[in-house]
């Protein structure tokens, strides 16, 4: 069943319109970004607002229906990112070029490696490349998040 309109629009101003999860901004998207379920239905989450997360589709199907990762630092299982629990400063930075996202604990780690948020299993690294347009054009990083 899809999400009603004013509740997809609540999530969207909750997100700033951008994805919870790299902070891709939807203004650079030929669509709207998508409803990504914390607690995936699969698994008997719920459509309230509280498991409901704005995500680009790039990190929607790749976070499918986990909601976990290793942390690759510790090789331990570890909660992934959750925008309505935790505060993404806290658990991220850029790097200070402004092109890679850098998991700075356990689950931000976690998060960057089950999300390939930097495209780092790709060769051609083409978040990378796109990210460098972005800064370029000054609409990449979003003025509050945090750099290295």
């Amino acid at each position: 069943m899809p999400i009603p309109k004013t509740l997809y629009q609540q999530v969207r101003q909750r997100a700033q319109c951008r994805c919870e999860y790299c902070h891709y901004p939807e203004l650079l998207s030929t669509a709207p970004l998508s409803i990504d379920h914390l607690q995936p239905q699969s698994l008997g989450g719920t459509d309230n607002s509280d498991n409901l997360a704005l995500a680009c589709r790039r990190c929607n199907e790749r976070r499918y229906n986990f909601t976990t990762g290793i942390d690759p630092d510790t090789g331990k299982e570890t909660p992934l990112f959750n925008p309505r629990q935790q505060i993404w400063s806290e658990r991220f930075i850029w790097t200070s070029d402004d092109l890679c996202i850098i998991g700075i604990t356990a689950t931000g780690r976690a998060t960057c490696e089950r999300l390939d948020l930097n495209d780092e299993r790709r060769g051609e690294k083409f978040i990378q490349k796109s990210r460098q347009r972005w800064v370029e054009s000054g609409l990449h990083p979003p003025e509050d998040d945090p750099q290295e």
